[in-house]
């Protein structure tokens, strides 16, 4: 059927076939190794883009930090030049209202200081000095300047327990 001279010609096709397929043939895997292989030889890439997208995200999260602590800074100094302004205000009103106390006669000063509130009384007879106080609470009804006297002296005990802060 087949020449003699042919037989040379197809063993030698085969033979090449055989090497050219063989590593294809021999690379063929199941689709489990194929994927595996995939996501081995992708792996360093897809980190690497997942770096830098975290990175990017970073960035923004931190200039958004940035502009929220500015706002904070400016929000801070507002607050401490008020509170500057206020503390002015209160220290010359204190003054103002323990100078207006003690030119008071006392029995007027003790109807008024019996009708405030009780650490406001209290802060205005300590700021009096001893003879005026002391004349102040004299024409207080005793109940009274034994509170007020109480919260005077208690005053030092409360800043020191709480270290400075009521």
């Amino acid at each position: 059927m087949m020449k003699l001279m042919n037989l040379p010609l197809l063993y030698a096709a085969a033979l090449i076939a055989v090497s050219v397929a063989g590593p294809a043939m021999a690379q063929d895997k199941t689709p489990e190794a194929k994927n595996s292989a995939y996501c081995t030889n992708i792996a360093d890439a897809a980190a690497d883009a997942r770096y830098a997208l975290q990175k990017e995200e970073l960035a923004k999260i931190e200039k958004e930090i940035e502009g929220r602590l500015k706002i904070l800074e400016a929000k801070r100094a507002e607050y401490e030049d008020w509170l500057r302004r206020r503390n002015e205000v209160l220290q010359k009103a204190d003054e103002t209202i323990v100078s207006i106390y003690s030119r008071m006669r006392p029995d007027a000063a003790a109807i008024q200081l019996t009708n405030m509130d009780e650490e406001i009384a209290a802060a205005v007879i300590a700021k009096l000095n001893p003879r005026s106080a002391s004349a102040v609470l004299n024409e207080m009804e005793p109940a009274r300047a034994a509170q007020l006297a109480n919260i005077i002296t208690d005053a030092p005990k409360r800043v020191a327990s709480n270290g400075g802060k009521e």
